[in-house]
């Protein structure tokens, strides 16, 4: 393997035919460059898709009420349904596969917030403690809603970074008091979101706990959104099904009628795009592969070629007492030293191009909700280069054995 002479003799026999090798090994430095394109460009859009779940638990269900679509026990179809607080008591009660409930009350319109002379319109949401551990929220100050502001109706909110950049200019906004549709709240705590669809819309929404929402504003105990997390080990579609049958129970709903409660199942979604993005990164490999294959046979084909330029040298080999082994290994680390250089020059050449793009992306702070850290991992290089040793060793292997079997008779009378 580390014979200088065969070193020497592969050198030569390179230099000898420096376009014929140059352009076989641009068919192998081309597969695996494509290979690696491919795979940072699928890693960067699975990123981007995946994020929008990043804001929340993966296996998060959201249920909302609807219209009714069909009419039951007496009462008509288009009858809207409202949910309250006992709904909430009952899924609590009802439901042992539940991890974490948050009953949210959206207010619909946005609201008008002060703060000193300045003002804005603002959307205000209010929620429950655990939503933390549903949510990802990195606070900038301060805390989040707790038990005791939700048991007491204390007038308190939290406030995403957008709210606290044009009211307070990134001063601590915590302590300070703010006028909400001529009420005054205390900032208990201020967050910051990252650059998703959801997060921006976070950035620019107030929570303070619901029941303050409910009693200070005239909502009674009505409640616009469940937002749930089954316990650990329990699928998201167990949790789905049964709230919705309680809440269809509990309605007097048609228990056929699919248009009267409204739901997402985040588990489920996740699930649909983590296939997809397999199905997608199968598919660059049976493209990459096709493309490397391509190459290797043309390096196959050059050895070919190489073995029948040399057939008297072979020969003489053998008539001076050369083993069948020592040319075997002399045509296999020829086509091994090809497909591997090229090979290997690709997957840098293709590594560099994605870590260059990744860096733009951050430097620029450009932001995409459907691509996002395009990046190579090393299990997959490591595989890129296992790649490159086999079929540099195919490669050569047909011309080998060819070379292996030569008569040194018949060779010597070959021209």
């Amino acid at each position: 393997m580390f014979d200088l002479d065969n070193w020497q003799e592969i050198y030569g026999s390179i230099k000898k035919h420096k376009l014929r090798t140059l352009l076989t090994a641009f068919g192998v430095f081309w597969g695996i460059l494509m290979l690696v394109l491919l795979l940072g460009a699928g890693k960067g859009l699975e990123n981007g898709v995946l994020q929008m779940f990043s804001n929340a638990a993966r296996n998060t269900i959201y249920v909302w009420p609807e219209i009714t679509g069909r009419p039951f026990k007496g009462l008509a179809s288009g009858r809207s349904i409202i949910f309250d607080n006992s709904d909430e008591a009952a899924i609590r009660s009802k439901i042992q596969e539940l991890g974490y409930l948050v009953p949210n009350l959206n207010v619909g319109e946005k609201v008008n917030v002060a703060y000193g002379n300045k003002s804005i319109a603002f959307t205000l949401k209010g929620t429950h403690p655990d939503l933390l551990h549903i949510k990802n929220m990195h606070f900038t100050g301060g805390r989040f809603i707790n038990r005791l502001d939700l048991d007491n109706q204390r007038k308190v909110v939290v406030i995403g970074s957008r709210l606290k950049e044009i009211l307070f200019n990134h001063s601590d906004p915590v302590g300070k008091y703010i006028n909400i549709k001529g009420i005054f709240f205390r900032v208990v705590g201020s967050f910051s979101t990252d650059e998703s669809a959801t997060q921006k819309e976070d950035a620019e929404t107030l929570f303070m706990p619901v029941s303050t929402l409910q009693g200070t504003f005239g909502y009674e105990d009505h409640l616009s959104l469940f937002t749930l997390v089954p316990k650990a080990g329990i699928p998201a579609g167990t949790v789905e099904t049964k709230v919705k049958e309680l809440l269809v129970a509990r309605h007097t709903i048609h228990p056929e009628d699919r248009e009267a409660i409204g739901s997402f199942n985040a588990e489920k979604e996740f699930n649909k795009f983590t296939s997809l993005f397999m199905g997608i990164n199968l598919f660059i490999w049976i493209v990459g592969a096709g493309t490397i294959i391509a190459g290797v046979i043309g390096v196959g084909n050059i050895m070919l070629i190489i073995v029948k330029e040399r057939t008297r040298e072979i020969g003489i080999r053998k008539a001076l007492g050369a083993t069948p082994i020592s040319i075997i290994s002399l045509i296999i680390m020829e086509s091994l030293v090809i497909t591997s250089v090229a090979g290997y020059a690709g997957l840098l050449a293709g590594m560099g191009i994605v870590e260059s793009v990744r860096h733009i992306l951050d430097k620029e702070n450009i932001k995409s909700e459907f691509f996002k850290d395009p990046h190579i991992d090393m299990q997959v290089a490591f595989t890129a280069v296992l790649i490159l040793v086999v079929t540099g060793v195919l490669a050569g292997l047909m011309p080998a054995r060819k070379a292996a079997a030569i008569n040194p008779i018949e060779a010597l009378r070959a021209e």
